[in-house]
């Protein structure tokens, strides 16, 4: 007998998709020119890495590309950095595309296939034999039935070994073509979240992302391998079912399929009412998500502040409206399901019904009776199949429409490509007339209108009142925002024209909080080295040194190099994460250093170390530091003092407090800098 194979389901979302408005704004004119004769040679960069590149697929599906961000300043549209969906109808494109995704496991697939059909033939052929099996005992003596028993019995037993073969090939292969789509799918998309600019992780939230790296990538690989198994083999089924109903008695196969059409009409409505309710809930799912992310990365915070129940009700209160949502899908299923199932009893119904009324008038033999009625059993089960299949591969268009808008928008900061200049960074940084708000801010000019110039080789302090913009500058300066005007210049190249590796290669940042990985030392420390250069222990240990960690490394960690910091470096002390974080930054020898002083949150020992390891890293190199030690303000050759988005005030120690009622002479006074 057949054994019908379980429909395996897939989660995913409607397929709605609005595409992105991008826009650029004018840049202004540089006064330094991309060809001026005085500048050297430039060179074109060799990309680190290839571009995000989707699975192949034809020519017809370039129109796909309706997606697509084109380059565009960060602060142009925030409608271009927010990924969101909109209305739109499935079209046959969006179908071929999401089918392109198997075509790197195209033999696996096909070879699935061609094994599903030969197991489906043989399942469809027992209706058939089974019928004749009876005829032949009702029209044969016992001796010739006996006979003929054996040798139907032997084929048809051998013959079922071979469908359990086939099956298992199946099975084997379009999980394993599954796996791999996956695979291919998540890095594709992890890829592409990695190469945005900053304000795309400004607008979208960690968990949502992180949500459509899992769920929807299984729901996509699911849809195009599993789902279409079982959607192909509830095909056969029905088309085998129907010919072989036809083929036995043409007026009861008309009769019995009566019920089919209004089903196909219902379907066709269901399936769109599923895509919205699934992007809804995965939506909101995606919240809930995000919640536990964030609270559970926070989860020192919570218990300082006794929230663990606020959070916990937080996140409750997400999922009730996953609940609702997903209580409304499946009312929703059950319904079509129900009518799908009692469609398939009806059909099994009227065969019993009419084929019996055939039989007594001798138009149809019992053993073909039989035969019908099996089939059309087969044809029941395989609608509800079938109906599944359409359920799942509309989750897996709207799983599929929110991977598109990530892996086809282009980052408004290009991630490869650019200009590399033919000598190192000699360290002279400009900034002209550099005007800038952040881009869910626009009303707010964070600066505007500022000019500074570092000079190679020299120390400039950046002081200021809370929000004045001083983080912003070296933001600016890693390329990790566009200014919204002005020009920023790194030895004469403007940086919006320079390869981003070589810009961030040429520049050692340590923040005021340090971040590391979970892993051990060596892997934080290495993590500082630019793509493609292999260093060892010698160097890690040198850079340790410089940062004032040999000693605490080497004496104090019982595994040295090999001790694990814990997640964002957990298992260390505020110091050592800091030493840490100056080593990372010397690794690659950068000719420019961004410093943001912190040490005031560290024990005196710690902050004598740290400022040590600060000051011996300074000499020879162009540094940028926020300022929060009145030593290092003393000490820097030129002090900024930064108020309202401007420099108001530029030069030295002494020639600032010189002036009674300069800027920088009223911060000393109300301002508690550190006096060490």
């Amino acid at each position: 007998m057949l054994l019908c194979s379980g429909l395996l389901g897939s989660r995913g979302a409607a397929l709605r998709a609005n595409r992105w408005l991008s826009a650029r704004h004018s840049r202004l004119r540089s006064t330094f020119p991309s060809h001026s004769p005085h500048r050297p040679a430039l060179k074109p960069a060799h990309a680190r890495s290839p571009a995000v590149s989707p699975p192949p697929r034809p020519l017809l599906l370039l129109v796909l590309r309706h997606m697509t961000t084109k380059a565009a300043s960060v602060e142009s549209l925030p409608s271009a950095v927010k990924v969101s969906l909109a209305k739109k109808k499935v079209s046959g494109n969006e179908l071929r595309r999401i089918f392109s995704l198997a075509r790197p496991e195209s033999w696996r697939l096909t070879g699935a296939i061609i094994l599903l059909f030969v197991s489906s033939s043989i399942s469809m052929a027992v209706p058939f034999a089974l019928g004749k099996v009876i005829d032949l005992i009702y029209t044969t003596d016992a001796d010739t039935m006996n006979r003929n028993i054996n040798i139907v019995c032997g084929a048809l037993l051998a013959i079922f070994l071979v469908g359990g073969f086939c099956n298992f090939g199946r099975v084997y292969l379009m999980n394993m073509a599954s796996q791999r789509i996956t695979r291919n799918l998540r890095e594709n998309v992890f890829r592409s979240i990695m190469i945005q600019e900053t304000a795309f992780f400004d607008y979208n939230k960690t968990g949502e992302l992180v949500n459509r790296l899992s769920t929807d990538t299984s729901v996509v690989s699911g849809c195009v391998t599993t789902n279409i198994s079982d959607g192909l083999r509830s095909f056969i089924m029905i088309g085998t079912g129907v010919s072989m109903m036809v083929y036995l008695s043409p007026m009861l196969a008309l009769v019995s399929l009566c019920v089919v059409p209004p089903v196909m009409v219902i379907a066709v409505f269901y399936g769109r009412y599923i895509k919205k309710m699934t992007t809804r809930t995965q939506d909101a799912l995606a919240e809930a998500t995000q919640v536990a992310d964030e609270r559970i990365g926070n989860i020192r915070t919570v218990k300082t502040f006794s929230k663990e129940e606020t959070e916990i009700q937080k996140y409750r209160d997400k999922m009730a409206m996953v609940l609702e949502l997903a209580s409304k899908q499946s009312l929703a299923m059950g319904l079509f399901y129900g009518m799908t199932g009692f469609s398939g009893n009806a059909i099994a119904l009227i065969v019993l019904y009419a084929g019996g009324v055939m039989v007594s008038d001798s138009t149809l033999t019992v053993g073909s009776l039989a035969s019908f009625l099996l089939y059309a059993a087969y044809i029941g089960v395989s609608i509800s199949g079938l109906s599944s299949f359409y359920t799942e591969l509309n989750k897996g268009l709207g799983a599929s429409t929110r991977l598109w808008e990530i892996m086809d928008r282009t980052p408004a900061i290009p991630f490869s490509g650019g200009l590399v200049p033919p000598h190192e960074a000699k360290g002279e940084i400009a900034f002209k007339s550099v005007s800038f708000a952040y881009p869910n801010r626009r009303d707010h000019m964070v600066l505007e209108d500022m000019n500074l110039l570092l000079a190679p080789g020299t120390v400039t302090a950046i002081v200021g009142s809370s929000g004045s913009g001083k983080t912003t500058l070296s933001y600016l300066l890693l390329g990790l925002h566009r200014p919204a005007g002005g020009t920023i210049a790194i030895d004469g190249y403007r940086i919006e024209d320079l390869n981003l590796a070589w810009l961030r290669g040429a520049i050692g940042t340590v923040s005021q909080e340090p971040v590391l990985f979970s892993g051990t030392i060596r892997d934080n420390v290495l993590y500082g080295a630019p793509d493609g250069v292999t260093l060892g222990d010698a160097e890690v240990f040198d850079a340790l040194r410089e940062a004032n960690a040999f000693k605490f490394v080497t004496e104090d960690l019982p595994h040295g190099l090999d001790t694990l910091v814990g997640e964002r470096g957990i298992m260390l002390s505020g110091g050592q994460k800091q030493r840490i974080a100056i080593a990372r930054a010397l690794i690659k020898n950068p000719q420019i250093l961004l410093l943001d002083e912190a040490t005031s949150a560290l024990d005196a020992e710690s902050e004598h170390l740290v400022q040590e390891a600060l000051e011996r890293i300074m000499k020879g190199r162009t540094v940028l530091t926020i300022a929060h030690r009145l030593s290092t303000i003393k000490n820097a050759d030129q002090i900024a003092v930064l108020d309202k988005g401007k420099i108001a005030e530029i030069g030295t120690y002494d020639a600032l407090m010189a002036s009674d009622l300069g800027v920088f002479r009223n911060l000393i006074k109300h301002q508690a800098f550190q006096q060490t």
